[in-house]
Order: C-alpha cells, then structure tokens, then sequence
C-alpha cells in the first residue's frame, strides 16, 4: 500500500475535456500521472464512485466549495479520481459544478487505484473493483499526506482536514 513519502504510481488517467486548448483535444484525453504532478502541490482525493450518495452529497462538493482555500494554500490543483471512465466523471463533474475547481479523473480499469494499493472490492453490491476513500497531498508526485477512511467512514479525508494539511 502506498505511504507518505512514496512517489505515486507511473500510470494514465482519463479526462473528458470539452474545449479543446493546451494540447488537449476534445474528448477523452490521457493523464500520465508523472508528468501532471511535476513540480506542483496536488490535492488528490478518492472515492467509491461517481454519483453515489456520500461521494455526491458530501466529498466533492467540500473540495468544490474549498478549492479558493485550498489554492490560496499553497495547492496548484485539485484531482477527484474514481474508479469510472472520463465520460462518466465528466457528467458527474457538471452535475457537481466543478468546472475551473476540480479536475475529474477516471481510473476506469482501475490502474492507479492497484498500484496504490487502495482498493474496495464492492462486488457483493454489484459495483465491482472500486477506489477506497481517502485524499493525499501530493508534492512533485511524492506522497506528503495520506488520510486513508475506514470502510463505509467519511471522516478523514474530506477537503477540511486537506485544507489543514496544506496550511501545515
């Protein structure tokens, strides 16, 4: 399982971009997790799943509503990463308001949530594979803070305890 002061795993994300600009094209495009964290401060969060009811009532929108807190920390960019593809995290994205906030990442074959060792087998409810909730900070790609949740928990890793850790 990864800790702090490891370097986050070399994998791709997927993100939906729908205005094409930065070498971005419309659609889908790749995240190579190296090169996306070099050099910046990143508030990484985690959950279960787009548009399940704590991750949709209670986890994005505190990072949503504290990304002007968090940038003015110190943090270059807030990423949701969720075991779901870019089309689905784009939805979830609009429906949650996150544009300019947080970045929606998908973790579709769940890549990046193996290798960090964080991982929550839902297949007795039918979801498969998923993402445990938790959030790190992460600087030029090492881990600085990791607050991993304990099952079925939303204690830890919501965007005030972020917030403090960045202040830190």
């Amino acid at each position: 399982m990864i800790k702090v002061g490891d370097t986050l795993p070399a994998v791709t994300l997927t993100e939906f971009v729908e205005v094409e600009g930065n070498g971005c094209t419309v659609g889908p495009n790749l995240v190579d997790v190296a090169k996306a964290t070099a050099g910046k401060t990143i508030a990484l969060f985690a959950l279960p799943g787009a548009f399940t009811p704590t991750c949709s009532a209670r986890h994005v929108p505190g990072y949503v509503a504290q990304s002007g807190a968090l940038k003015a920390a110190g943090v270059d960019e807030i990423w949701c990463v969720s075991v779901n593809d870019a089309f689905v995290m784009r939805a979830w994205g609009r429906d949650q308001r996150v544009d300019g906030k947080v970045r929606m990442l998908g973790d579709g074959s769940a890549d990046f949530t193996k290798a960090t060792g964080l991982t929550l087998d839902l297949a007795a409810r039918g979801m498969g594979l998923r993402s445990s909730r938790y959030s790190m900070l992460v600087k030029d790609g090492k881990v600085a803070t990791l607050n991993i949740e304990a099952p079925g928990k939303f204690a830890v890793s919501g965007a005030e305890t972020m917030l403090a850790q960045a202040k830190a």
